[in-house]
């Protein structure tokens, strides 16, 4: 008998369950049948690969020799198996990222750029997830925001541009709140009377705002939730939420900065290095400038105070 991948799959199975019975049901098959396999493959062998004992399956001398050739084997079958697909599926890019209103033009400029490609995307709350992926192989690249004072866990290896050094965070408030009658700039002060509502599954959201109103006095009352039900909450006067500048208004909420800017992300663009795909950052670069040129209230900050920022885009 010729030893095949299958034989050396169920030798590893075994190993790693310790036990026939389990190897068999892992397997998909029964334990008599594997129990015949195991025999003819030692036969094959000259040699017994496993002590039979009441607790189980222990591999021999000889065991451990064979396992130890057989698990690369199947690693390098499982990667050849893995690129003779991807090869057949064709170029594949991989994207996660926060949310942003960036996205729609990106994906749109990068489909123009490689029209070949499979493109995927993978929107997540938490950016330290993310960069996690992307370490791991599961993720070409990942476009994720940085809270101000709450530093993302880098994962070694990667590699990352900044594409905006310090974006300000604007605030959300419905139409007929005091301070959105005024339109114009909201100092935190006049918002110390409301409740703000904050997703704590963004990565240092929850921190980074109690920070900045304890910093500016403010002991406000919080709620938890995530963007959607923040939307509905914000639009009935029940709470006021921390919002991307590029949020475009609605005709029962107004999106305005805070005087001063105190709250602030950094916008980075993460990959592993050699990245095959040329030309990422500058399409991500542009299509944010077309969203954040689209929202009066963030088109008015750039050309006013935000004009470095401008430049950089």
């Amino acid at each position: 008998m010729e030893l095949e991948v299958r034989h050396l799959r169920a030798l590893c199975a075994i190993a790693e369950t310790g036990s026939l019975h389990k190897a068999a049901r892992q397997l998909g098959v029964s334990q008599p049948s594997l129990s015949t396999q195991l025999r003819r493959i030692e036969q094959a062998l000259d040699g017994e690969l496993f002590l039979r004992e009441r607790t189980g399956c222990r591999p021999t001398p000889l065991g451990r020799q064979v396992l130890g050739r057989a698990r690369p084997l199947l690693d390098g079958m499982a990667a050849l198996v893995e690129e003779a697909r991807a090869a057949a599926r064709g170029p594949r890019l991989r994207i996660g990222s926060t949310a942003s209103r960036a996205l729609p033009g990106w994906l749109r400029r990068l489909r123009e750029r490689f029209p070949g490609a499979e493109t995927t995307l993978l929107v997540d709350v938490s950016a330290n997830a993310l960069l996690r992926m992307v370490a791991a192989g599961l993720l070409d690249v990942a476009f994720v925001h940085e809270v101000e004072g709450c530093p993302l866990r880098m994962p070694a290896g990667l590699e990352q541009r900044v594409l905006v050094e310090r974006e300000p965070q604007f605030v959300a408030l419905a139409r007929d709140h005091p301070a959105a009658g005024r339109g114009g700039e909201v100092d935190l002060a006049e918002l110390a009377g409301d409740r703000w509502m904050v997703d704590p599954s963004v990565d240092g959201e929850w921190d980074g705002l109690r920070r900045v109103l304890a910093e500016a006095g403010c002991e406000p009352a919080f709620l938890h939730g995530d963007y959607h039900t923040a939307a509905s909450m914000v639009v009935t006067g029940e709470a006021v939420a921390p919002c991307q500048p590029t949020s475009v208004p609605r005709d029962d909420m107004a999106i305005l900065p805070l005087r001063g800017d105190p709250l602030a992300v950094r916008l980075l663009l993460a990959h592993r290095p050699a990245m095959p795909y040329a030309g990422l950052y500058e399409d991500l670069r542009a299509s944010y400038r077309e969203a954040a040129l689209h929202p009066p209230a963030y088109r008015a900050w750039l050309y006013g105070r935000g004009r470095t920022v401008l430049s950089a885009l």
